[in-house]
């Protein structure tokens, strides 16, 4: 199991693509965008092969009412069945299961969680 990225809702995506990019040295990724929802993210790498996810909507405040700034944290536990496995137990568990497991449209397979505090954990493979 490995941390695969975490997720950051930004006002200026380009502008923050460009400071990790600059003071980082981070590789950003292709540009994604998602027509129907507004939905456009870039995945940044470093060196080291830690990864967070720069996301936008123009409507992300009125959306998505936590706001700016850290949105969730990505597990990679594998494989498909081992997504399907940990969103079952959670579920048995009384966790609250908001997605998945299902494909989303940049090609994870996931389900997202939410911890005992409310904070969405993203279970990928």
């Amino acid at each position: 199991m490995k941390i695969e990225h975490i997720g950051i809702w930004v006002r200026d995506l380009e502008t923050m693509k460009a400071f990790y990019e600059k003071y980082f040295s981070a590789k950003a990724g292709k540009r994604y965008h998602n027509p129907k929802t507004g939905f456009t993210s870039y995945f940044m790498s470093f060196a080291e092969g830690a990864r967070i996810e720069l996301m936008h909507r123009a409507d992300t405040q009125e959306v998505f009412p936590e706001g700016l700034g850290f949105a969730h944290l990505a597990i990679h536990v594998g494989n498909e069945q081992e997504v399907n496995q940990s969103a079952q137990r959670f579920s048995e568990n009384g966790y609250e299961i908001l997605s998945g497991p299902r494909r989303t449209g940049d090609g994870y397979y996931e389900a997202v969680v939410l911890d005992p505090e409310g904070n969405k954990i993203e279970i990928t493979a």
